[in-house]
């Protein structure tokens, strides 16, 4: 008895993974009608370099920004958290638009 009740729930968790399949399809057929653009980053899509040189391009240009004054706050014996804790606090976004960590200012620091 234990067999023919693992292979009737077996079938049923097919059964299941077969609609969640069509509901998935149908769910995004309609977002697609409805004009939303499916996917990640749009350039990739065409060229994969183009993609990457494009993020690169936006990378460089927001760590030139940046760079300059956390520069600043090393030359006057800041280490990298308490750069990134004075970006926060005086309101400089991230790219993401978070909160600033050691890391990401290392980063920045490098690129620029």
């Amino acid at each position: 008895m234990g067999r023919f009740i693992l292979q009737q729930m077996a079938a049923v968790a097919q059964l299941e993974a077969g609609l969640i399949s069509e509901r998935t399809k149908a769910a995004l057929k309609a977002a697609k009608d409805r004009g939303k653009v499916l996917g990640g980053f749009r350039g990739a899509k065409v060229n994969p370099e183009l993609g990457r040189a494009a993020r690169a391009a936006k990378a460089f240009e927001f760590a030139s920004q940046v760079a300059p004054i956390a520069r600043e706050l090393q030359a006057g014996g800041a280490s990298l958290r308490t750069i990134a804790a004075e970006l926060t606090s005086r309101g400089i976004p991230t790219p993401r638009g978070g909160n600033w960590s050691a890391a990401q200012v290392k980063r920045v620091l490098q690129r620029a």
